[in-house]
Parts: structure tokens; sequence; C-alpha cells
């Protein structure tokens, strides 16, 4: 089972060096207009991802694992953004996510990210309740509530805010193939401070607030062996596809 998860993360924990950036901290040279397009991309990749289907985990359910989302980077308004503006071509982020399932298909989840050598940590939740739990013919039908904080950045204050609906259909027994879709919609709000928010005339960059609501759709598999759940997902939207690989234990 551990040669399993590891060999399912393995790519991105070699690539990971080559993806890596530093803190964000804005520097001169970053417009309203490029402060925007950086906060829609930000929401894009800190927006709360379900790797999982829309089935319910039921009243002992639960669900552990370790995560990783790539999202490109565009080198336009991210070399504002971060110290130093040496922008990779993607970001990785790992996570480590939890659900928990209670009575009445109703399931609980949270997210935790520190991306490594940066300032960048983030947390999150989600509520779904799956209103048809699926059977042997019929899929699982489920809405979904998230939200996600950004936290250890000074000059930022960024949240989320997500609905959406998905459905899934489990194929198999003991071995498992469950692929998943969905559709939602979220909710940027992106809050300078400190040097980013001060006047011009005071030294700052004088940018204001941006919020911002973005659709998107997203599909994914989850393929499970005994307790071993490896599920990989692709979100598309109007900013950046993002993509992510999740591994852990489920039951």
């Amino acid at each position: 089972m551990k040669k399993l998860l590891f060999a399912a993360l393995l790519p991105f924990i070699l690539l990971g060096e080559a993806f890596a950036f530093d803190d964000i901290n804005f520097a001169t040279g970053m417009t309203q207009r490029l402060f925007k397009d950086f906060s829609d991309q930000l929401g894009v990749a800190l927006s709360y991802k379900p790797v999982s289907p829309a089935e319910p985990y039921g009243i002992t359910g639960f669900d552990i694992g370790i995560e990783v989302t790539a999202v490109k980077l565009d080198d336009e308004y991210w070399k504002y953004a971060i110290k130093g503006g040496d922008v990779p071509g993607y970001a990785l982020i790992p996570k480590l996510h939890v659900i928990k399932g209670l009575p009445f298909g109703i399931d609980v989840g949270a997210v935790y990210s520190q991306v490594p050598d940066t300032n960048i940590k983030c947390f999150g939740g989600e509520v779904k309740y799956a209103f048809m739990k699926g059977s042997a013919v019929t899929p699982a039908v489920a809405v979904r509530g998230t939200y996600t904080q950004l936290s250890g950045v000074d000059q930022l204050d960024f949240k989320t805010y997500g609905a959406e609906a998905t459905i899934s259909k489990g194929v198999g027994f003991g071995v498992k193939l469950t692929p998943y879709a969905g559709v939602g919609v979220n909710r940027f709000q992106s809050t300078p401070k400190g040097f980013a928010s001060a006047p011009v005339l005071s030294g700052g960059l004088g940018l204001s607030e941006e919020n911002s609501t973005h659709l998107k759709a997203y599909a994914g598999t989850r393929f499970t062996i005994t307790l071993i759940a490896i599920t990989g997902e692709v979100e598309l939207n109007d900013v950046t596809p993002v993509y992510s690989l999740k591994a852990g234990l489920a039951f």
C-alpha cells in the first residue's frame, strides 16, 4: 500500500524543486490591471478542489490523502508578485485533504496547504450534501459549498467562496473505478495590504480590492483498491486549467 501511494505522488515530488517559487511580495510595476489578473489566477490555484466523487462516505466513512495541485503561472503579472521575480512555468501546491462522512448523506472536508520555501499558506473547508446517494444502477448526485483562506502573506488578504453540483457513478467491487464530474461557480476576494495598498504618493502601489466571479467545470476519476484511493482531477475555467492528484486512504 505504501509503495502504491509513493508511486502515485513520485512525479510531483521529483518536479517540486523545478517548479519552486518564492514569497508573494509585490514590487513596483504591479498595476491595478495586473493585480486583477494575478488575483484571478491565484484564486483558481487556491480555490477548493473536491478531488472526490459525489457519493457520500456515510457515518463511518473517512478519506485522508496527500494532494498536489498544478497551475500554470503567467509571467506578465506574477513577476511583480513574487520576490525576485523568478516565475516558474507551473506552481505545485501540496495539500493535506481530509473528508469525514456524517449521517443523512452529508460530508464535511478540510484542506491545508503550505507551499515549501514560500510565505504561502492556505486552509479551507467544504460541506457536501448528496441528495441522491447512488445505488448499483443509479448515480450519486450532490451539492457542495466551499471556502478557502490565504494566510502568511503580509501584503494580501485573499478568500475564495464556491458552490457546485457534482455527479458520480462507481463500478467494480474490491477494485473500484468511480468517474465523476461537476460544474460550479467561485467568488474571489483579493484585498491588498501594507505596501501594496498604500497610496502611490507615500511610496506604495496604491492597489484596490478586486472581486471576481468565475464559472468552472471539472471531471475526475477515483481508483480504489481496498483502502487505497488514488484520484485525478482536471478543472476547466476561464482563467487557466488546473490539475490535481490525490493519494490516500478511503473507507
